[in-house]
C-alpha cells in the first residue's frame, strides 16, 4: 500500500503525478497531480488511496470526490489532445499533460514524484518512481484524478460516437472497439499515429 515515505525524503511542497490513457486507440491522455498535507489528510484517504487500476470503479469515484472536497488535498488534471498525441508522439504528449497538470495546481511546488521511469522537464526537481501509484500516496491521488477524469471524458464521447464501446473500454483496443472501427470507420477522436488506426486508414 502507498504511504508518505517518498514524500518525507525531500523538503518542501511535494506533488505526485501520474497519467491515464497512454495505450488506448482513442481519446486524449490525461495526467493528474496532487499535493497532500501529510499532517491533515483524512484517515479515509490515507487508508483508501491506491493504484487506480487496483480499485473498483465505485471506489475510484468515491476517492475522486473525497480528494476534490478535502481541504488537505490540492488536486488538478492536465490533458494532451489526440492531435497533440499524433503530432508529438504519446510520450511527449504525456509529458505535456503532466506539465499542464502541475501548472494547474495553482501553487509552486518544490519537488515532483512522477510515476514511471521518465519525467517531463518541470520547473522543479523530479524523481521517477516505477509503480509509484502503489508506493506514494501523492502519486496514487494523481492516478485517481487522471483515471476518473479520463473515464468520464470517454463516457461522454461514447454518447456522441456510439458503437465503439468507449463507455466501457475507454478507447482501448478491445474486440468491441475493433468491430466498431470495421463497421463505422475512424472518428476524429482516434489516434491516427497508432498502428491499428493507421493501418485501417491505409486500407480504406
Amino acid at each position: 500500500m502507498p504511504d508518505f515515505s517518498l514524500e518525507r525524503e525531500v523538503d518542501g511542497v511535494v506533488a505526485g503525478v501520474d497519467e491515464a490513457g497512454r495505450g488506448p486507440w482513442a481519446g486524449p491522455v490525461i495526467a493528474g497531480a496532487a499535493i497532500l498535507d501529510r499532517d491533515a489528510l483524512e484517515d479515509s484517504l490515507v487508508d483508501g488511496l491506491d493504484d487506480s487500476k487496483a480499485l473498483t470503479t465505485a471506489r475510484r469515484e468515491s476517492l475522486y470526490i473525497s480528494l476534490t472536497e478535502s481541504s488537505a488535498a490540492t488536486v488538478s488534471v492536465g490533458m494532451a489532445s489526440v492531435e497533440e498525441i499524433d503530432s508529438l508522439n504519446i510520450l511527449q504528449a504525456t509529458f505535456l499533460a503532466m506539465t499542464r497538470a502541475v501548472d494547474a495546481l495553482g501553487k509552486p511546488i518544490d519537488f515532483a514524484l512522477i510515476d514511471g521511469n521518465r519525467a517531463p522537464l518541470l520547473a522543479c526537481p523530479a524523481k521517477t518512481v516505477v509503480k509509484g501509484d502503489s508506493r506514494s500516496l501523492s502519486i496514487a491521488a494523481g492516478s485517481i484524478m487522471a483515471k476518473v477524469t479520463r473515464d468520464h471524458m470517454m463516457a461522454a464521447l461514447a454518447i456522441d460516437f456510439p458503437g465503439y464501446g468507449w463507455d466501457t473500454n475507454q478507447g482501448y483496443g478491445t474486440r468491441g472497439h475493433r468491430e466498431g472501427l470495421e463497421t463505422l470507420g475512424v472518428t476524429p477522436h482516434h489516434r491516427r499515429s497508432y498502428a491499428p488506426i493507421r493501418a485501417l486508414l491505409e486500407n480504406t
